[in-house]
């Protein structure tokens, strides 16, 4: 009688990692390092986009890499992202529109 070997069980640490190494390691964008971090959303968009026009590497256009990227990190941030944080983080969404001529000025 044969018995049933165990599964390796991955951490709940390592599980949730993988999402931060997407940001830092995406095929997308080269982001500069703390992007996310700033309290200015008109320099974070402004960020993303020049990311997003350098990088050689993106399968999308510029202004959908760079919006893909700012909602990746919002959605993987969730409940965890303080409402100021989250914010500055959606007026550089509208930011990004206005560099990318998507929307009018406010």
């Amino acid at each position: 009688m044969a018995t049933k070997r165990k599964q390796p069980s991955k951490s709940t640490s390592r599980q949730k990692k993988w999402s931060g190494k997407v940001t830092r390691e995406s095929d997308a964008l080269d982001l500069e390092q703390g992007v996310f971090k700033g309290d200015d959303p008109k320099k974070i968009a402004q960020s993303l986009k020049r990311s997003a026009k350098h990088s050689h590497r993106r399968k999308a256009s510029p202004f959908q890499s760079a919006m893909s990227m700012l909602n990746f990190y919002i959605n993987r941030a969730g409940d965890q992202l303080p409402a100021t944080k989250k914010k500055v983080l959606e007026d550089a969404k509208d930011e990004l529109r206005v560099l990318f001529g998507r929307q009018e000025e406010k």
